[in-house]
Protein backbone atom coordinates (compact mmCIF):
# COMPACT_ATOMS: atom_id res chain seq x y z
CA UNK A 1 0.00 0.00 0.00
CA UNK A 2 3.04 2.59 0.79
CA UNK A 3 4.61 1.87 -2.22
CA UNK A 4 1.87 2.47 -4.60
CA UNK A 5 1.42 5.72 -2.62
CA UNK A 6 4.66 6.50 -3.15
CA UNK A 7 4.19 5.76 -6.95
CA UNK A 8 1.04 8.31 -7.04
CA UNK A 9 2.82 11.01 -5.27
CA UNK A 10 6.03 10.36 -7.50
CA UNK A 11 3.97 10.71 -10.81
CA UNK A 12 2.07 13.90 -9.78
CA UNK A 13 4.64 17.00 -10.95
CA UNK A 14 3.96 19.04 -7.75
CA UNK A 15 5.00 16.23 -5.38
CA UNK A 16 8.11 15.44 -7.53
CA UNK A 17 9.31 19.02 -6.41
CA UNK A 18 8.57 19.02 -3.19
CA UNK A 19 10.33 15.73 -2.63
CA UNK A 20 13.39 17.44 -4.26
CA UNK A 21 13.19 20.06 -2.22
CA UNK A 22 12.52 18.48 0.81
CA UNK A 23 16.61 17.91 1.80
CA UNK A 24 17.73 21.18 1.39
CA UNK A 25 15.21 22.78 2.90
CA UNK A 26 15.49 20.92 5.77
CA UNK A 27 19.38 21.23 5.72
CA UNK A 28 18.88 24.83 5.21
CA UNK A 29 16.39 25.25 8.44
CA UNK A 30 18.62 22.85 10.43
CA UNK A 31 22.21 24.65 9.47
CA UNK A 32 20.18 28.48 8.92
CA UNK A 33 17.55 28.72 11.85
CA UNK A 34 19.74 25.75 14.40
CA UNK A 35 22.18 28.45 14.10
CA UNK A 36 20.96 31.64 15.02
CA UNK A 37 18.87 29.52 17.50
CA UNK A 38 21.89 28.16 18.97
CA UNK A 39 23.52 31.87 19.05
CA UNK A 40 20.49 33.32 20.82
CA UNK A 41 20.35 30.69 23.70
CA UNK A 42 23.94 31.35 24.22
CA UNK A 43 23.64 34.74 24.25
CA UNK A 44 21.80 34.37 27.83
CA UNK A 45 24.38 31.79 28.78
CA UNK A 46 27.27 33.50 31.57
CA UNK A 47 30.89 32.42 31.64
CA UNK A 48 32.68 31.25 34.73
CA UNK A 49 35.40 33.82 35.44
CA UNK A 50 37.91 30.94 36.94
CA UNK A 51 37.88 27.96 34.13
CA UNK A 52 36.58 29.93 31.52
CA UNK A 53 34.14 27.26 30.95
CA UNK A 54 30.74 28.39 29.54
CA UNK A 55 28.15 28.08 32.13
CA UNK A 56 24.74 26.81 30.95
CA UNK A 57 22.69 29.31 33.28
CA UNK A 58 20.24 31.63 32.59
CA UNK A 59 21.79 34.96 32.97
CA UNK A 60 20.43 38.51 31.46
CA UNK A 61 24.15 40.55 32.50
CA UNK A 62 25.72 40.35 29.33
CA UNK A 63 22.84 41.96 27.59
CA UNK A 64 23.02 44.21 30.84
CA UNK A 65 26.46 45.35 30.16
CA UNK A 66 25.63 45.76 26.56
CA UNK A 67 23.41 47.55 26.59
CA UNK A 68 25.05 50.29 29.97
CA UNK A 69 28.61 50.42 28.81
CA UNK A 70 28.79 53.40 26.21
CA UNK A 71 31.46 52.37 24.76
CA UNK A 72 29.56 49.43 22.96
CA UNK A 73 26.59 51.53 22.16
CA UNK A 74 29.25 53.61 20.20
CA UNK A 75 30.11 51.12 18.61
CA UNK A 76 26.67 49.90 17.26
CA UNK A 77 26.16 53.83 16.23
CA UNK A 78 29.19 53.87 14.14
CA UNK A 79 28.69 50.46 13.00
CA UNK A 80 24.83 51.66 11.75
CA UNK A 81 25.83 54.67 10.61
CA UNK A 82 28.62 53.24 8.10
CA UNK A 83 26.09 50.45 6.88
CA UNK A 84 23.58 52.99 5.98
CA UNK A 85 26.65 55.51 4.83
CA UNK A 86 27.79 52.89 2.36
CA UNK A 87 24.45 51.59 1.30
CA UNK A 88 23.68 55.18 0.13
CA UNK A 89 27.09 55.91 -1.32
CA UNK A 90 26.22 52.56 -3.56
CA UNK A 91 23.05 53.39 -4.48
CA UNK A 92 24.05 57.24 -5.46
CA UNK A 93 26.60 55.54 -8.07
CA UNK A 94 24.87 52.47 -8.57
CA UNK A 95 21.49 54.54 -10.11
CA UNK A 96 23.45 56.12 -13.09
CA UNK A 97 25.89 53.29 -14.07
CA UNK A 98 22.79 50.38 -14.08
CA UNK A 99 20.99 53.50 -16.28
CA UNK A 100 23.51 53.42 -19.03
CA UNK A 101 24.15 50.38 -19.10
CA UNK A 102 20.70 49.29 -19.41
CA UNK A 103 19.28 51.99 -21.64
CA UNK A 104 21.64 54.02 -22.68
CA UNK A 105 24.69 51.51 -24.10
CA UNK A 106 23.96 49.39 -27.36
CA UNK A 107 22.97 45.68 -26.85
CA UNK A 108 25.97 43.94 -28.15
CA UNK A 109 27.80 45.74 -25.11
CA UNK A 110 25.54 45.76 -22.67
CA UNK A 111 26.68 41.80 -21.63
CA UNK A 112 31.01 43.39 -21.57
CA UNK A 113 29.39 46.12 -18.96
CA UNK A 114 27.76 43.37 -16.33
CA UNK A 115 30.83 41.30 -16.72
CA UNK A 116 33.02 44.29 -16.15
CA UNK A 117 30.69 44.99 -12.79
CA UNK A 118 31.21 41.24 -12.24
CA UNK A 119 35.16 41.11 -12.29
CA UNK A 120 36.03 42.87 -8.91
CA UNK A 121 34.22 39.85 -7.34
CA UNK A 122 36.07 37.08 -8.58
CA UNK A 123 39.51 38.93 -6.92
CA UNK A 124 39.86 37.91 -3.55
CA UNK A 125 38.42 39.93 -0.99
CA UNK A 126 41.76 40.63 1.15
CA UNK A 127 43.41 41.47 -2.11
CA UNK A 128 40.90 44.18 -2.78
CA UNK A 129 41.13 45.24 0.67
CA UNK A 130 44.92 45.40 1.09
CA UNK A 131 44.96 47.23 -2.28
CA UNK A 132 43.21 50.01 -0.92
CA UNK A 133 45.30 50.16 1.82
CA UNK A 134 48.26 50.70 -0.40
CA UNK A 135 45.63 53.54 -2.35
CA UNK A 136 45.26 55.22 1.73
CA UNK A 137 48.39 55.09 3.45
CA UNK A 138 48.96 58.42 4.21
CA UNK A 139 51.97 60.34 2.52
CA UNK A 140 53.33 57.19 0.49
CA UNK A 141 50.18 55.67 -0.73
CA UNK A 142 49.06 56.24 -4.05
CA UNK A 143 46.65 58.57 -3.48
CA UNK A 144 48.94 61.30 -1.63
CA UNK A 145 51.20 60.27 -4.62
CA UNK A 146 48.82 61.22 -7.52
CA UNK A 147 46.90 63.73 -6.37
CA UNK A 148 48.86 65.15 -3.81
CA UNK A 149 49.90 67.82 -5.85
CA UNK A 150 46.56 69.24 -6.92
CA UNK A 151 45.80 69.20 -3.10
CA UNK A 152 43.66 66.36 -2.67
CA UNK A 153 44.66 64.35 0.54
CA UNK A 154 44.33 60.87 1.69
CA UNK A 155 41.55 60.46 4.62
CA UNK A 156 44.14 57.83 6.40
CA UNK A 157 42.99 55.17 8.36
CA UNK A 158 39.61 55.75 9.77
CA UNK A 159 35.56 55.79 9.16
CA UNK A 160 36.08 57.40 6.03
CA UNK A 161 38.48 54.43 4.76
CA UNK A 162 35.97 51.72 6.20
CA UNK A 163 33.10 53.45 4.33
CA UNK A 164 35.91 53.92 1.01
CA UNK A 165 36.38 50.24 1.08
CA UNK A 166 33.25 48.78 1.70
CA UNK A 167 31.39 50.80 -1.05
CA UNK A 168 33.56 49.57 -3.75
CA UNK A 169 33.59 45.97 -2.34
CA UNK A 170 29.33 46.24 -2.34
CA UNK A 171 29.08 48.23 -5.37
CA UNK A 172 28.00 45.41 -7.56
CA UNK A 173 25.96 43.96 -5.66
CA UNK A 174 23.55 47.19 -5.93
CA UNK A 175 24.09 47.54 -9.48
CA UNK A 176 23.14 44.55 -10.78
CA UNK A 177 19.17 44.86 -9.07
CA UNK A 178 18.89 47.86 -10.03
CA UNK A 179 20.30 47.48 -14.08
CA UNK A 180 17.57 44.14 -13.76
CA UNK A 181 15.07 46.39 -12.69
CA UNK A 182 15.83 49.01 -15.14
CA UNK A 183 15.81 46.50 -18.08
CA UNK A 184 12.53 45.35 -17.55
CA UNK A 185 11.41 49.44 -17.65
CA UNK A 186 9.37 49.85 -20.92
CA UNK A 187 11.04 52.83 -23.15
CA UNK A 188 7.83 53.82 -23.93
CA UNK A 189 7.34 54.87 -20.93
CA UNK A 190 10.29 57.89 -20.91
CA UNK A 191 9.31 58.53 -24.27
CA UNK A 192 5.87 59.43 -22.57
CA UNK A 193 7.23 61.29 -19.97
CA UNK A 194 9.59 63.22 -22.18
CA UNK A 195 6.64 63.93 -25.09
CA UNK A 196 4.67 65.14 -22.48
CA UNK A 197 7.02 67.87 -21.37
CA UNK A 198 9.05 66.21 -18.27
CA UNK A 199 12.29 67.16 -17.86
CA UNK A 200 14.98 64.64 -16.62
CA UNK A 201 14.83 65.21 -13.41
CA UNK A 202 11.06 64.98 -13.37
CA UNK A 203 11.55 61.75 -15.17
CA UNK A 204 13.42 60.10 -12.78
CA UNK A 205 11.33 61.07 -9.86
CA UNK A 206 7.98 60.67 -10.75
CA UNK A 207 8.53 57.70 -12.87
CA UNK A 208 12.06 55.82 -13.14
CA UNK A 209 12.78 55.56 -9.04
CA UNK A 210 8.82 54.42 -8.06
CA UNK A 211 9.35 51.49 -10.72
CA UNK A 212 12.93 50.45 -9.86
CA UNK A 213 12.48 51.34 -5.88
CA UNK A 214 11.78 47.52 -5.36
CA UNK A 215 15.15 46.84 -7.32
CA UNK A 216 16.64 49.31 -5.30
CA UNK A 217 15.64 48.05 -2.23
CA UNK A 218 17.00 44.41 -2.88
CA UNK A 219 20.30 46.07 -3.78
CA UNK A 220 20.06 47.84 -0.50
CA UNK A 221 19.65 44.65 1.45
CA UNK A 222 23.12 43.26 0.22
CA UNK A 223 24.92 46.52 1.06
CA UNK A 224 23.50 47.50 4.82
CA UNK A 225 24.09 43.64 5.80
CA UNK A 226 27.07 42.79 4.26
CA UNK A 227 28.51 46.38 5.58
CA UNK A 228 26.42 45.82 9.21
CA UNK A 229 28.27 42.40 9.88
CA UNK A 230 32.20 43.07 8.21
CA UNK A 231 34.99 43.45 10.19
CA UNK A 232 38.04 42.30 8.33
CA UNK A 233 37.90 45.69 6.30
CA UNK A 234 37.81 47.53 9.90
CA UNK A 235 40.50 45.53 10.99
CA UNK A 236 42.64 46.48 7.99
CA UNK A 237 42.19 49.94 6.98
CA UNK A 238 39.63 51.15 9.73
CA UNK A 239 42.85 52.00 12.45
CA UNK A 240 41.50 51.93 15.98
CA UNK A 241 38.06 52.37 14.75
CA UNK A 242 35.74 49.54 15.65
CA UNK A 243 32.73 47.81 14.13
CA UNK A 244 30.44 45.21 15.98
CA UNK A 245 32.12 42.16 13.60
CA UNK A 246 35.62 42.99 15.55
CA UNK A 247 33.97 43.22 18.80
CA UNK A 248 32.39 39.71 18.14
CA UNK A 249 35.79 38.42 16.40
CA UNK A 250 37.76 39.62 19.98
CA UNK A 251 35.34 38.03 22.53
CA UNK A 252 34.80 34.66 20.57
CA UNK A 253 37.75 32.83 22.22
CA UNK A 254 37.45 34.23 25.70
CA UNK A 255 33.60 35.25 26.02
CA UNK A 256 31.65 33.59 24.20
CA UNK A 257 27.89 34.09 25.50
CA UNK A 258 29.22 37.72 25.50
CA UNK A 259 30.13 37.61 21.83
CA UNK A 260 26.63 35.78 21.25
CA UNK A 261 25.33 38.57 22.70
CA UNK A 262 26.70 41.24 20.46
CA UNK A 263 26.12 39.03 17.44
CA UNK A 264 22.18 39.50 18.41
CA UNK A 265 22.70 43.29 17.60
CA UNK A 266 23.19 42.62 13.56
CA UNK A 267 20.62 40.31 13.32
CA UNK A 268 18.17 42.20 15.83
CA UNK A 269 19.17 45.41 13.03
CA UNK A 270 18.24 43.30 10.06
CA UNK A 271 15.13 41.85 11.42
CA UNK A 272 14.11 45.39 12.11
CA UNK A 273 15.06 46.32 8.75
CA UNK A 274 13.50 43.72 6.50
CA UNK A 275 10.44 44.30 8.73
CA UNK A 276 10.38 47.85 7.31
CA UNK A 277 11.23 47.02 3.97
CA UNK A 278 8.07 44.84 3.66
CA UNK A 279 5.90 47.08 5.22
CA UNK A 280 6.57 49.19 2.00
CA UNK A 281 5.19 46.51 -0.25
CA UNK A 282 8.88 46.33 -1.98
CA UNK A 283 9.29 42.58 -1.55
CA UNK A 284 6.12 41.72 -2.77
CA UNK A 285 7.07 43.74 -6.04
CA UNK A 286 10.49 41.79 -7.20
Amino acid sequence: MKSSVARWMYKRPKFRLVALLAAPTLWLVVAYLGALGALLVTAFFTIDSFTGDVVAQFNLGNFQDMLTDPAYRNVVLRTLGIALSVTLICATFAIPMAFFMAKIAKPRNQKILVALVLTPLWASYLVKIYAWRSMLEPRTGVIDWVLGPIGIRSPGFGGPAIVIGLSYLWLPYMILPIYAGLERLPNSLLDASGDLGAGNFYTFRRVILPLIFPSLVAGSMFTFSLSLGDYITAQIIGGKLQMLGNVVYQNFSINLPFAATIATIPVAIMAIYLWLVRRTGALASL
